[in-house]
């Protein structure tokens, strides 16, 4: 398609009003920046947001460096415009400038002069760069994930925990501080460390160089998660993890605060001689079916301060030669068939770490120091837990089965027109994707869920 910009019309507009296509000449196109946007549906978040009192929490937790002109804007506005930019897709400061005249961004920040722009990307960039990275402000973003779940968590009044630990790569592609190649992932990058709950959302997360061990600083991010929960009055308590974590000290800590765990070993030559029987092919003809046995025995490494439970599982497949043998070390008094059940279902964390890459975008830190990308990642993970705050509390039937990246292309990508009146802004929004139905319900969800988060 031809497009080409008229500098003249019969009505007098000028050049920079309209452009038109050459497949249907009555079409005129014209932009409005300050009037018109893509990202619609940030409101339902914001008005999310607003019923929990979750971004509020910036203005008692984190300190405001600035002073002077660059005090322009308030600290709580710029916060809430890094957060739901990242949320809408907009993981870069270089998209402020745009997002400084969007309608809907405008009145998500809290701007009371609706004719006022958000700050602009050198603002914003002086904001994640600098102001953040002070050594105050950036262990209270470590902490407000928590703080949002703790909110959350009394809504949701769960009995139980289970906590999913789990690493993952960032990959990098200029000299960002302390990346490093990383031979298991086969790229040059970051090595961030995930804690996620049963619901999906991330309890904590840090950042490390690329070359660390996938369970390396396990303490450091595990123990402010198990300490939020020691007197919460919970029923059970859970963790799991892969055979990375296998760690004496971690055995010794969970069992030390009153966690069950099942976490996957490597096979050794000790465990493999445990399940011997199980591992010689039956005489006969193969099943054309899977065929699973499981061995259940106490088990000592020399490095282990006392013997464990482990339950291995031993499975044959049609036309493999050999058996996929597993082992898991855990506290847990089930049958063996039912450990491998609860641990197959770490699995989901992965899945909630793949999402966190497509939807939110938290593996692009393109900043040059590891301080500025530590700020990223925690920002991308507070726009992840307000996106999956959003799908587990308040969106009905028919979606709840959304994944994130549909949740942003279906209900953020909604276009919007902001009219404004002396007393009222009215925003239109595309009725596509999302009817005004489903509006209507999730807003009720959301006023409902204010009350209760309110009362005592």
């Amino acid at each position: 398609m031809v497009m080409r910009a008229l500098a003249a019309s019969v009505t007098g507009e000028s050049i920079s009003d309209f452009l038109r296509v050459d497949f249907d000449r009555r079409l005129k196109l014209q932009f409005h920046g300050a009037k018109l946007s893509s990202d619609g549906g940030l409101l339902l978040y914001r008005e999310l947001d607003e019923a929990l009192g979750l971004t509020r929490m910036v203005s008692w937790e984190l300190r405001d460096s600035r002073t002077g002109k660059n005090s322009r804007h308030d600290l709580l506005a710029m916060f809430r415009q890094s957060v739901f930019g990242r949320l809408a897709g907009y993981e870069d400061v270089n998209d402020a400038e745009r997002l400084a005249r969007d309608p809907v961004m405008r009145l998500i920040t809290g701007q009371r002069d609706f004719d006022r722009f958000a700050a602009s990307e050198s603002q914003m960039g002086r904001f994640e760069t600098r102001t953040l990275t002070s050594a105050r402000n950036l262990a209270a973003l470590a902490d407000l994930s928590g703080r949002w779940i703790d909110r959350v968590q009394r809504l949701r009044k769960s009995p139980n925990l289970i906590l999913d630990i789990d690493s993952s790569e960032s990959p990098v592609h200029g000299e960002q501080e302390a990346s490093a190649y990383n031979g298991h992932f086969g790229c040059t990058c970051y090595h961030p460390l995930f804690v996620f709950n049963q619901h999906g959302d991330l309890e904590r997360c840090s950042l490390r160089p690329g070359n660390v061990h996938s369970a390396d600083d396990w303490h450091a991010v595990l123990d402010p998660v198990v300490k939020r929960y020691r007197w919460k009055g919970l029923w059970r308590k859970y963790m799991r993890g892969d055979a990375a974590f296998a760690i004496p000290e971690l055995f010794d800590y969970l069992e030390a605060n009153d966690f069950g765990y099942a976490i996957r070993l490597k096979a050794n030559k000790v465990l493999g001689r445990r399940i011997a029987h199980l591992l010689r092919r039956r005489p006969g003809r193969p099943s054309s079916h899977v065929q699973r046995h499981y061995a259940n025995f106490t088990y000592q490494a020399k490095s282990w301060s006392k013997p464990r439970r482990v339950v291995a599982k031993v499975e044959w497949h049609p036309g493999e030669l050999f058996p996929r043998v597993g082992f898991v070390v855990t506290t847990l008094t089930v049958s063996s068939e039912r450990v491998f059940e609860f641990y197959n279902l770490r699995g989901t964390a992965e899945q909630w770490i793949k999402e966190g890459k497509n939807a939110i975008r938290w593996t692009r830190l393109s900043c040059r120091s590891f301080k500025a990308n530590e700020v990223r990642l925690q920002l991308h993970a507070l726009a992840y837990n307000l996106a999956n705050f959003l799908r587990t509390l308040v969106l009905p039937s028919t979606i709840a089965d959304w994944s994130l990246t549909s949740l942003r292309d279906r209900v953020i990508k909604i276009g919007a027109k902001a009219i404004r009146h002396a007393r009222s802004i009215i925003l239109q929004l595309a009725e596509v994707a999302v009817p005004r139905e489903l509006w209507a319900q999730m807003l009720t969800t959301i006023t409902v869920l204010g009350a209760k988060a309110r009362s005592p």
